[in-house]
């Protein structure tokens, strides 16, 4: 836990140092929008059409990744676990570290980034976990011959019965969204460079979950849909609305200037 915080340290000065240039806080100037559009209607057909495309396939992918020759490969079981716990806990571990370096060090977007990140984290958790409740889909290990074993509330009697949807999935993507729509208020060229990595890594969590055979491809995918939604629509709707309660109640942080070295913290007011 203390390297990934480390690690969030880390980032937020390299994030911090790479818009340098710009001199203007742009955290709460978005002018109101929907806060679902048409863009949200195709996302949502994209991610169901994957779904259930991928249904048919969830047992031979899941065999496939369970083949001796790529479980007997130390690189790629140590590589599975890695992402594994970046999904959960990493990525709430993450959110909450940059939330407190951006509320003691005076940097009010990382503070910005790191609470809107838990917010995400936890509202697609709430979804996801719910679903996988009333559900009830056994996980690859509790039923091997058939990967379209559900039963409603079934997901009530224990976590074998938890598999649809893949809540370390849900967590990854919903960090990543949140973070890769917040750096790109800020930072608009991050789209290429943080999108690509930060939604990678929570691709390999996804993968890593099917590969410990703990979920179905078609899991995956749903996890993903749930927490890439919930990370837009939260970054979303705080930014149009920024007086809401949270924001008004825990972001303190002083809005950082540049003084031509790289982040500088003041103790200006925060507007709300």
């Amino acid at each position: 836990m203390s390297r990934l915080i480390h690690g969030a340290r880390c980032l937020s000065m390299i994030l911090g140092g790479a818009v340098g240039a710009q001199t203007s806080d742009t955290i709460n100037t978005s002018k109101p929008k929907p806060l679902f559009t048409l863009r949200d209607v195709l996302i949502v057909g994209a991610f169901t059409g994957a779904t259930i495309g991928l249904a048919p396939l969830d047992r031979n992918l899941t065999n496939k990744l369970q083949r001796p020759a790529l479980q007997s490969r130390r690189f790629l079981k140590t590589g599975a676990t890695v992402f594994q716990v970046l999904g959960d806990p990493g990525s709430l571990v993450t959110g909450t570290a940059f939330y407190f370096i951006g509320r003691f060090d005076g940097h009010r977007r990382t503070e910005d980034l790191g609470l809107h990140a838990v917010e995400s984290i936890v509202l697609a958790d709430v979804v996801t976990g719910t679903i996988k409740m009333l559900a009830g889909r056994a996980r690859p290990y509790a039923s091997p011959d058939s990967a379209a074993n559900f039963q409603f509330m079934r997901g009530f009697k224990n976590d074998a019965y938890r598999s649809f949807p893949s809540g370390h999935t849900t967590s990854a993507f919903a960090f990543a969204a949140a973070v890769s729509s917040e750096t790109q208020r800020w930072w608009p060229g991050s789209r290429w460079i943080i999108g690509p990595i930060i939604y990678g890594g929570a691709t390999l969590t996804g993968v890593s979950r099917v590969y410990n055979r703990q979920h179905c491809a078609s899991d995956v995918m749903a996890g993903a849909a749930i927490g890439t939604l919930a990370g837009l629509k939260v970054v979303r709707y705080q930014h149009t609305h920024p007086d809401n309660r949270l924001d008004r109640t825990l972001l303190r942080a002083g809005i950082s200037h540049v003084d031509g070295f790289g982040w500088a913290p003041t103790i200006s007011t925060v507007r709300y």
